[in-house]
């Protein structure tokens, strides 16, 4: 099943967390049940304007982004025109577009996440494990640039920064279709070609 990119304009007058991916997969679950299922559903970090004390501005290009199924995009529809409450800030969803997914050589996920992760050594063996699921090929330059973590709740969940390159058409689609690592309703392991911020319109 083919995936898009499903990119709502976001209106707030209140900062949000920068670490915002369990908050926000909770606001979006009150409004889009589906959500809670195991349906492949990833969700973009929200881009915006650092201000510090681990705050972000919602600025005019950022986007409420979620990569769906083809067959589960009016599922999501109805998230337009509605207010999210993430960690009391309100977030006013507005007017959709659909985004193809577009092949690059070169792909960046901010934070991707696996289990027992928290040594870079293991890590790294489980993304390639789950990178040769996908038949991509060991040729293919990995990068982690990063080490990050999310909170859920009261405990920090760690993840790392990956970019690959030299990925060939289909190899970057699967990984874009697929992702790698878990947790991606909370903005984890979800992948745009590098370049191109995560959450950002592309104007």
């Amino acid at each position: 099943m083919a995936k898009v990119d499903i990119a709502f304009a976001l209106l707030a007058q209140q900062p949000i967390p920068a670490d915002h991916g369990y908050v926000l997969y909770g606001a979006l679950s009150r409004t889009v049940p589906l959500l809670h299922s195991s349906n492949g559903i990833g969700v973009h970090p929200i881009r915006g304007q650092q201000i510090g004390d681990r705050r972000l501005s919602v600025t005019s290009r950022s986007r409420l982004v979620l990569r769906v199924d083809t067959e589960n995009i009016s599922a999501v529809l109805p998230l337009a025109s509605k207010q999210l409450d993430v960690a009391s800030a309100r977030l006013h969803v507005g007017i959709p577009q659909v985004w193809a997914l577009q092949p690059s050589t070169a792909l960046r996920s901010r934070m991707v996440t696996t289990k027992n992760c928290q040594e870079q050594s293991r890590f790294e063996l489980e993304l390639r494990r789950q990178l040769d699921d996908l038949l991509v090929s060991p040729e293919v330059i990995v990068t982690i640039p990063k080490r990050r973590t999310l909170r859920i709740k009261d405990k920090e969940v760690v993840g790392y920064e990956v970019i690959l390159e030299g990925l060939t058409a289909e190899e970057s689609l699967a990984v874009q279709q697929v992702g790698l690592g878990g947790r991606r309703h909370m903005g984890c392991g979800v992948f745009v070609p590098k370049g191109r911020p995560q959450g950002d319109s592309h104007e």
